[in-house]
């Protein structure tokens, strides 16, 4: 009670003191008059937002009055910060009993995965990706933020919800069924603070620890390339098998200890002893030490009862104006320096029984019996276990052929539910300066519609093409989506269409919006449509309408019409909802938002679904004047911009942002062959991206740089027998759906060339290869001589023979992998494009020749390089 009495007092004094100011409660206008239903058993204010002078502000945050009934209980709850002003976090205080409550953590976050009161954590911490800002354990000092340094919230970039995690370890205090409270109190200021507070997450992604080996050592390195960060803090993180975790900055070959501790002792933030400041071209290294024994089976890094972790989080300080408030290394680029790491690193550090971390919740399957068959609650995850992945880079898989499968001009990409990739193309119709006249009626009819199959679904790890469809249905294909169903959603935009087609069906479209071959601007027409997208909850469809009409339409899920939103772009600063071709569209289902690219005013603007209410805008200065595409997966948005104007500096590329803050994380660009005009994008969970170029004709896969580097440490055969096993996948496919016979031979063709990793030697399959090539050449070069000897043949006739043989041992003949067979054999279908393709591959995209720039990828008027259409 003498608690109460002193807030009481608090409360009078302020309200007597600061008649002058404005009070900071008059931004929480959600929050006036607001209480909290706690019981009255609970102890502490039950107003969540206290206000302590005119810019500082307490908020309690607390749990609602709950009993857990089961020993290692996670609860959470959630609060949204109640202001959308920029606010900063510069001290906690725990409300926490060490005789009730094992650890607390308290997570940043932009939506918490509950809206309820409380929740089990099993349902998982956030929805967008969680950054720890305080850990309290029993035995263990609570976080403390140096003077001047404070997390930033709110605002543009800051996190919107606190989501409170409190482990319940021992309930025998709860045997009277009484209601706890415990949580933590924040003081906050909206005072902008010099030095801003973030996270640096050491995590490793692939250590393996032997069964039964008494010492296994997991090492984690990174260069640091960022302003100075100043570490004050430290918190290591591991499961049961972990003995020591010690950090490191490295700076010209000396290392400077940030912390050191058991993972088995209380897992909550850790003082440094010394200040450790980390500047441009230092390396961060981390070291856990496990054991196997005890163990039967190998244990490898994951996030299950049986697996392990190795988890180093850093807790640092930085200007405000340098400041980032979250990095990861997963990574060990510095091996060979471990050699010379400190002893102490690797001597576990002696525990005491009453000290000892439980880790109830690693557990699998509980062992008990209840008396009364109640079912057992399932343990949560985790959340600060995650990895948070936020510093990520993509390369381009060159070790994938799908890079030679030259369809016509690929104007999308998409992912099916099984992760296939999907095609949509153009086949042998090109969209240039004959295509539309001015009131943009498609003037090409004459041409029919394309007679190949325009939908191609493509294998992800070794491009073989999986089925086909769509011919003799479009004349100009555009955008591309898949529903959870499956489904395809599609445009045209010669048709001025949109279709919902089932891929395994041959009884035509599911539903057509739109008019046939009939612009318009009305509910009932498009003019050339973009793009759809499908909400995966609802199946509400969205439609970016067009190159002609500056709106986004919305339709229910059989196709009625339920609005629209947005205008032309008028000046050269458009205000939000305002369009200059709205390009692509891409869903972010769990924050309710619809992102489109606004192609021509170069920028990414986001909207609520339900409301239409503009969210943000994503613009940066390296965009150019265009953004084609965009995909969503994961708290990631991926982009590919336009080729720049005439003049201007910005390169064509793709982009990875993170998707709360619009920060551009990591930019790409392919190895083999260039971006000419990348029209489309799309990516999986797995950071897996595929960009498709309608000017190259050409489809790049991107992988993530340590899925690639990781890749190698799988046990040995476990490649092999996925690569069978696909393979016996594709055929049982094949077989339950059989395919044209040029379709088989292009797989047969594809089967002979086989990736580095699949089991078959590289060394084998080159001596056979150049085996008979060599002797091709011998007997070509000795007939000539022979010729040259009797008939007085000159060199220069020699030298064109052995070209013409060289030309066909590239592929020129019908041994490369080539795609162009398949469409070549169909009626009518023309061949320019696909003459140079063959197994080697090629820097040109086109030949010399091949004037056929297409009227949508440049069509606006000179000095500046013109606007394209696609």
């Amino acid at each position: 009670m003498a608690g109460v009495r002193s807030l009481l007092v608090l409360l009078l004094v302020f309200q007597s003191s600061c008649l002058g100011f404005r009070s900071p409660l008059s931004v929480f206008k959600r929050f006036k008059e607001t209480t909290r239903p706690f019981s009255d058993e609970c102890l502490g204010t039950t107003r969540p937002v206290i206000p302590i002078d005119s810019s500082d502000f307490a908020l309690d945050i607390r749990m609602p009055g709950v009993t857990p009934t089961q020993s290692d209980t996670y609860f959470c709850m959630s609060m949204r910060l109640p202001t959308d002003e920029e606010a900063f976090v510069i001290d906690f205080k725990p409300r926490a009993s060490m005789d009730t409550v094992h650890h607390m953590l308290l997570f940043g976050c932009n939506m918490p995965s509950s809206t309820g009161s409380y929740w089990y954590c099993d349902e998982g911490t956030c929805i967008d990706k969680a950054n720890i800002l305080y850990a309290w354990a029993r035995n263990a000092p609570p976080t403390r933020l140096p003077e001047g340094v404070g997390f930033r919230v709110g605002g543009e970039t800051g996190s919107k919800y606190f989501v409170l995690q409190v482990h319940y370890g021992d309930i025998s205090a709860f045997r009277d069924n009484h209601k706890d409270c415990s949580g933590v109190s924040l003081h906050l200021t909206r005072l902008p603070q010099p030095l801003i507070a973030g996270m640096y997450l050491m995590m490793s992604v692939d250590t393996v620890i032997p069964a039964g080996e008494k010492v296994v050592n997991s090492d984690i390195s990174c260069h640091y390339k960022k302003y100075p960060m100043h570490v004050f803090a430290y918190r290591v993180h591991t499961h049961h098998l972990g003995q020591v975790v010690s950090g490191y900055r490295v700076r010209n070959e000396q290392w400077t200890l940030i912390g050191r501790q058991s993972p088995q002792l209380p897992q909550a933030f850790y003082p440094v002893e010394h200040p450790v400041d980390v500047s441009f071209g230092d390396i961060l290294a981390a070291r856990c030490v496990f054991t196997g024994e005890g163990r039967t089976e190998d244990t490898h890094i994951g996030g299950t009862s049986s697996d392990e972790m190795c988890n180093l989080y850093i807790m640092y300080y930085m200007e405000a104006k340098h400041a980032v408030s979250f990095m990861t290394c997963t990574q060990n680029v510095a091996p060979d320096m471990f050699r010379t790491i400190p002893p102490e690193a690797n001597i576990p550090i002696p525990v005491k029984s009453d000290m000892v971390m439980m880790h109830g919740h690693h557990k699998g399957k509980i062992e008990t019996e209840s008396k009364d068959k109640t079912p057992l609650l399932q343990q949560p995850k985790r959340e600060e276990e995650e990895v948070l992945e936020q510093d990520f880079h993509v390369e381009e898989a060159l070790d994938w052929p799908g890079v030679y499968l030259l369809p016509g001009q690929v104007s999308a990409v998409a992912l099916d539910p099984k992760n296939n990739l999907v095609i949509f193309h153009r086949g042998d119709h090109i969209w240039d300066g004959n295509s539309f006249d001015s009131k943009f009626v498609y003037q090409q009819r004459g041409l029919g519609p394309i007679e190949e199959d325009t939908i191609l679904v493509i294998d992800p790890n070794n491009a073989t093409v999986l089925q086909s469809s769509g011919k003799n249905l479009f004349y100009l294909p555009h955008g591309l989506s898949v529903d959870n169903d499956g489904n395809y959603w599609v445009t045209d935009v010669a048709l001025h269409q949109v279709f919902k087609l089932d891929p395994n069906s041959k009884e035509g479209p599911l539903l057509i919006l739109g008019r046939s071959m009939q612009p318009g601007s009305d509910q009932n027409h498009f003019c050339q449509p973009t793009d759809v997208a499908v909400d995966p909850d609802t199946g509400t469809i969205f439609v970016s309408d067009g190159y002609c009409n500056s709106r986004i339409m919305q339709f229910s899920p059989s196709g009625n019409f339920i609005t629209q939103w947005g205008e032309e772009s008028s000046g050269r600063n458009p205000k939000p909802g305002q369009f200059s071709i709205p390009h692509s569209l891409a869903l972010v289902p769990h924050l309710d938002q619809l992102c489109v690219a606004d192609r021509e005013n170069g920028r990414i603007q986001c909207f609520k679904t339900d409301t239409k209410e503009f969210v943000q805008e994503i613009k940066h200065a390296s965009f150019g004047r265009n953004v084609f595409a965009i995909s969503y997966v994961s708290g990631l948005l991926f982009a590919v911009n336009g080729k720049p104007y005439f003049g201007d500096q910005e390169p064509v590329q793709g982009f990875v942002m993170n998707f709360s803050s619009g920060e551009i994380i990591d930019t790409f660009k392919p190895v083999r062959k260039h971006f000419d005009m990348p029209h489309d994008i799309t990516a999986s969970a797995d950071g897996t991206v595929y960009v498709g170029d309608a000017h190259a004709n050409t489809v790049w896969k991107f992988t993530s740089a340590e899925k690639m580097e990781h890749r190698s440490v799988k046990k040995a055969g476990i490649e092999a027998q996925e690569i069978k096993e696909s393979e016996a996948v594709v055929e049982t496919k094949m077989e339950n759906n059989p395919a044209s016979s040029e379709l088989q031979k292009i797989q047969e063709k594809q089967k002979l060339i086989k990736e580095p990793d699949s089991g078959v030697p590289v060394v084998l399959i080159t001596t056979l290869l150049v085996i008979p090539v060599v002797v091709l050449l011998a007997i070509a070069i000795f007939i000539r001589w022979k010729k040259s000897r009797a008939f007085g043949d000159s060199e220069h006739k020699l030298e064109a023979s052995s070209g013409r043989v060289l030309g066909k041992l590239r592929g020129k003949g019908s041994g490369g992998l080539n795609l162009g067979n398949f469409f070549a054999s169909r009626k009518g279908y023309s061949r320019k494009g696909f003459d140079r393709l063959s197994t080697e591959g090629s820097d040109h995209e086109k030949d010399e020749e091949d004037g056929s720039e297409s009227e949508e990828e440049y069509s606006a008027p000179l000095p500046a390089p013109t606007t394209s259409s696609s």
